[in-house]
């Protein structure tokens, strides 16, 4: 009988460890098993470097949600972010969508000014007022290496005869 106890005991124990593994798996993993509390937008960026899957999406400063795809549009050729946002949050039809650094070389994401004066953003629906910052790493490119073009003073031209 103490065999079978035995055996019993490690075999609660094994399902009890296998389920809270289950459950810590659904949890890190970001995985929903009843549903989805959030919706998919979409917005168009003439660049979209450096952003990447995973990347939060953020208004007013508070992330809400997350870029779940990049994809190129070969029609409007422009990059193509999708983002999920909780479903709390409202974006309107007159929202922008900037992508932003965090810091001077720390990680980009998609700020989005939600607007208020149209109609809400139905899933699926698009941002259509984008736009991207200029690259840091370009201007820095450009004045270290000497890639400015400076004007000539007036007055300091030389005339060939």
């Amino acid at each position: 009988m103490k065999k079978y106890s035995i055996e019993t005991t490690v075999g609660i124990f094994m399902v009890i460890g296998l389920i809270c593994v289950g459950y810590m798996t659904v949890k890190l993993g970001k995985v929903s098993l009843f549903g989805d509390d959030t919706y998919p937008l979409f917005a168009r960026f003439t660049s979209v470097s450096g952003l990447r899957v995973g990347s939060s999406v953020e208004i007013y400063g508070i992330q809400v949600g997350t870029v779940t795809n990049l994809a190129i549009d070969h029609d409007k050729q422009m990059g193509v972010v999708e983002m999920k946002i909780d479903k709390g949050t409202m974006v309107y039809d007159d929202a922008a969508a900037t992508i932003k650094s965090a810091g001077l070389i720390g990680d980009k994401y998609v700020k989005i000014d939600p607007g208020g004066s149209g109609e809400p953003l139905k899933p699926k629906g698009a941002i259509t007022q984008t736009s991207v910052p200029a690259d840091i790493e370009d201007l820095i490119g450009k004045y270290a290496f000497g890639d400015t073009k400076k004007e000539p003073e007036k007055g300091s031209e030389k005339s060939v005869k």
